[in-house]
């Protein structure tokens, strides 16, 4: 039997090497993951339902790792998908998507679904449907979204793994504000088909958040690649991702954005944060320097085209689910901010649908000419500490679809843009709040297809500012979990 404290000592990559060797069994690796969901999920809410498993032999690469898969983003035959919506409520997947039959080939155990906003759409998770998912580090706080149950669970030492999805930021906003690794790849690196083909035009992305570098990059080389019929398509990377870890990133040329777009303003302590990890990176033999980066467009006509894109999206989705579930489309069905994005949708017109595509191919022309003289982005991955639970919602029933999407990005004014040109970004856990002890997360961005120099400057940080012995107030590993209260 493998004890709890001793389970959550391990990453994935770890877990499956005590497999391969004999000295531990799947079973009891999952025995071990489901004691710590119940010592800590009362707590943190993270996880919407667990499952018995179907386990069979694998020789994948992850074999007997307990994972969990999102609420939203994949299908695994015979579970319910719910997309953290009553509108989706009791929807169970008929099939496995191609990348639920790669997480099986890849040996992972999948035994439950964690927490999304409804529809994925805010970067906080508090859906109606299953309640507020809490910050393992302080239980007031937000866990980010969209994939913040996934953030919270891998955090709070669940699992060491977590599928994870990302359109604006939804990986790498709840890395930072769980203090975990999460890289968003680039567009077309993992097939989301073939129910999920192009999601919102291409913005979103599939992925994981995880405690460790290597996790992220081993699960990567287990699920990228197209499948037939992909609208986009990247190409393949010319040795493992898991091998980038190890491998010296050499001398980057990188540029700091300290503030964002639109006048956003970074706050004093992801500012402090900002600076220690230039002097870290420079202590590495690094060129980092400010810079301004042009976006292309001005910051509201980003908002406005974005605004077009996504609601325009939502609303076809919305539509195809009303018509299957024979529900309405009212307040008994969705929450105010997407009830309101979904008329805004209604009402974008082809022509307007069309121009917002167009701004998105200047902001990717004009973000791609900075690579040519920079090997690097570097940004805060958000403006501030994570905010309290309640605070997207205050004056939420006011917002139309516009303001929705301008709240969301003021909130989170660095990730959205890298969905849009389509390059790879991670969240790296560097450094915490001096004051709080809050983790803060530093965004890296680089040129499209480009996830190795990622991996290899991820693999320098984490030897160089270690992060695995930083661990949350609500941690499955502590006899008693208790986060402070607020």
């Amino acid at each position: 039997m493998v004890r709890v404290a001793e389970y959550v000592d391990f990453d994935a990559v770890g877990l499956a090497e005590l497999v391969a060797a004999g000295e531990v069994s799947a079973a009891e690796l999952e025995e071990a993951a489901r004691e710590a969901a119940r010592a800590v999920d009362p707590q943190i809410n993270a996880i919407v339902e667990t499952w018995p498993t179907d386990r069979g032999p694998s020789s994948g690469r992850l074999a007997g790792v307990p994972f969990l898969i999102k609420d939203i983003g994949v299908s695994m035959a015979g579970r319910r998908m719910e997309l953290g919506s009553r509108l989706a409520a009791d929807n169970v997947a008929a099939a496995d998507s191609a990348l639920m039959r790669r997480f099986r080939r890849a040996g992972l155990v999948t035994f439950g679904r964690t927490s999304t906003p409804e529809m994925a759409y805010s970067n906080t998770t508090e859906p109606v449907l299953h309640g507020a998912t809490r910050n393992p580090w302080d239980l007031a706080r937000s866990a980010g979204g969209s994939s913040g149950g996934a953030g919270a669970a891998v955090a709070a030492g669940v699992v060491p793994i977590a599928h994870a999805t990302d359109a604006a930021g939804s990986i790498r906003v709840p890395a930072a504000h769980n203090g975990l690794f999460g890289l968003k790849p680039t567009r077309g690196r993992v097939s989301a088909g073939p129910d999920f083909d192009e999601v919102f035009n291409g913005l979103a992305v599939q992925g994981s958040l995880s405690r460790t570098v290597r996790d992220s990059a081993v699960l990567l080389d287990q699920i990228r690649g197209p499948e037939p019929g992909d609208p986009y398509f990247a190409q393949e990377p010319s040795r493992p991702y898991a091998e980038e870890v190890t491998r010296p990133p050499g001398s980057l040329r990188i540029g700091v954005l300290a503030h964002a777009w639109g006048g956003h303003r970074t706050a004093a302590p992801v500012a402090d944060a900002l600076s220690r990890t230039v002097r870290l990176l420079e202590s590495l033999g690094h060129h980092v320097a400010e810079v301004e980066v042009d976006l292309g467009v001005d910051w509201e006509e980003f908002v406005l085209a974005s605004a077009r894109q996504w609601t325009a999206n939502l609303a076809a989705s919305i539509d195809e689910l009303a018509a299957a579930f024979d529900r309405p489309i009212d307040s008994s069905t969705l929450e105010a901010p997407v009830l309101a994005s979904y008329h805004f949708g209604k009402r974008v017109s082809g022509t307007e649908f069309v121009t917002a595509l167009e701004v998105r191919n200047r902001i990717s022309r004009s973000m791609a000419s900075y690579f040519d003289a920079h090997d690097l982005l570097l940004t805060p991955t958000v403006p501030e500490l994570p905010v309290p639970l309640g605070t997207h919602a205050e004056g939420a029933e006011a917002l139309d679809g516009l303001g929705w999407i301008r709240r969301l990005f003021d909130i989170s004014p660095f990730t959205a843009a890298f969905n849009v040109t389509g390059m790879p970004a991670m969240s790296v856990p560097v450094t915490a709040d001096v004051e709080t002890g809050l983790p803060i997360g530093m965004q890296f961005a680089a040129g499209y297809g480009l996830e190795g120099r990622l991996f290899r400057l991820a693999g320098q940080l984490e030897q160089a500012s270690p992060w695995a012995g930083r661990i949350p107030a609500v941690w499955a590993g502590n006899p008693i979990s208790q986060a402070p209260q607020r």
